[in-house]
């Protein structure tokens, strides 16, 4: 018959998604907690059990048979335990029921914290062994908040962290958002298990390879090598193991249509899906795809690779800021320098025509010219040792200060008697030429 006790553990159970035993064991080790405070000891063992069906709840004190008694509280006599259990013997433990007291207000407190505090426990330790078995793999999750450092997924019944170095930088993030994450990282603290995600490793292309494409998932046709510039554009390179499969075509799909749902998955990253071989010059030049490449020198021992393409085809082999180049390396693991067909002419015409001068040199060799160096004959007569006067000193001249006033014309001074003179002049002059225009004009009328 099904009670209100198990229909509370039955509710618990599913509310916390953990197993009735693990509920019920909780809840006797939080009785066993509670009830230890009304035994005759402080030291007193006290061992809860509650049925399941029911739910009563017995209390019992567990004691260890001896054959004299040292602590009563924790040892019973051989006598008294064979009362009890005829066949007990030395060292057999006996469980004598106990009938808890005070149990009330503060007892249940007390249990009910108990209670909590043991199901979060246990609670954390099933998250942390489900999760840490999925580590590695992809996980689909929910934004639940945004922070400008990290950002709170849910994962089912638990919380995630989307830190800042793991977000696609040119991915836009808003609440409600369901995302599919690479589960990178579940580290045990006290607050619970802390899960790590990421949304820019190179791995979640592989496991979305994986999950999108049934060959990749099955092991016929294996991504060699991985790429990634999170949020613009990653290079895979795929290879068959089994005969008349065509790798590059097997990820496409169908007019692309498996790789078209990697990519609205990574939010419109693009993806190259890329031929491997086991030749390093055919490599490199399927790595440098969608460019062509004219010729190719591989030099082994510095693993540098030398690739010539044409001169139209230079900016589409480096890419946006260098970007295809820099994806070729790290898929290849080759460092790759290109140049254009002209580039490379022009180095090997000023290669050979260095090449040419210095065969020439070597065979006309300059020969020095001959120097002479004739013996120094000792002086017959005594050289003459001439004494240089110094030149007589000068006196010191002193230096005469003279001002500007003394360079400048001196114009005489004009009173209010000379500016009216001066001004009854201008005006005198004014008249006179005013008279010659006039006369100008009637000689003019007259003629």
């Amino acid at each position: 018959m099904k009670t209100e006790f198990t229909a509370a553990i039955t509710q618990l159970s599913a509310e916390r998604n953990l197993p009735k035993e693990t509920i019920l064991a909780a809840l006797e080790a939080a009785l066993a907690s509670a009830y230890k405070k009304g035994a005759p000891s402080p030291d007193q063992d006290i061992l809860v059990k509650i049925d399941p069906d029911d739910g009563k709840i017995r209390a019992y004190i567990p004691k260890v048979v001896v054959d004299s008694v040292t602590n009563p509280y924790g040892e019973i006599s051989v006598d008294e335990a064979r009362n009890l259990r005829d066949t007990i013997q030395v060292g057999g433990v006996v469980e004598l029921e106990f009938e808890p007291t005070n149990a009330g207000r503060i007892t249940a407190q007390t249990t009910r914290q108990v209670v909590l505090q043991r199901l979060r426990e246990a609670e954390h330790r099933t998250i942390y062994e489900e999760f840490t078995d999925k580590e590695g793999e992809v996980v689909t999750g929910v934004v639940q908040f945004i922070d400008p450092k990290q950002i709170y997924v849910r994962l089912n019944r638990t919380e995630a962290i989307l830190p800042l170095s793991e977000q696609m930088h040119d991915e836009r993030y808003y609440r409600g958002q369901r995302l599919k994450l690479y589960l990178l990282d579940v580290v045990r603290s006290d607050r619970g298990p802390q899960i790590v995600v990421s949304r820019s490793h190179p791995s979640l292309l592989r496991r979305l390879f994986e999950l999108e494409i049934p060959e990749v998932h099955s092991r016929v046709v294996e991504l060699r090598a991985i790429a990634r510039e999170a949020g613009h554009r990653s290079k895979v390179a795929v290879s068959a193991h089994q005969d008349g499969i065509e790798p590059v075509g097997c990820c496409l799909g169908p007019r692309g249509v498996r790789l078209q749902g990697i990519i609205n998955e990574l939010s419109g990253e693009k993806i190259d899906v890329i031929q491997w071989h086991s030749d390093p010059g055919v490599f490199i030049s399927n790595a440098l795809s969608p460019a062509q490449v004219a010729s190719i020198k591989i030099n082994e021992a510095g693993k540098v690779a030398t690739v010539v393409v044409p001169d139209r085809q230079l900016s589409l082999a480096i890419g946006k800021e260098g970007q295809n180049a820099r994806l070729a390396a790290r898929l290849t693991g080759w460092r790759i320098d290109i140049k254009s067909v002209s580039a490379a002419e022009a180095a090997r015409a000023a290669s050979q025509e260095l090449e040419r001068v210095v065969e020439t040199v070597e065979e006309e060799p300059i020969a020095p010219e001959p120097v002479t160096i004739e013996p120094v004959s000792e002086p017959t007569e005594p050289l003459a040792i001439f004494e240089l006067e110094a030149p007589p000193e000068k006196p010191e001249e002193k230096t005469q200060i003279r001002f500007a006033e003394d360079f400048l014309p001196t114009t005489p001074k004009i009173g209010k008697r000379g500016k009216e003179k001066e001004k009854k002049s201008e005006k005198e002059k004014g008249k006179r030429h005013k008279k010659q225009i006039i006369h100008l004009q009637d000689d003019a009328y007259e003629e």
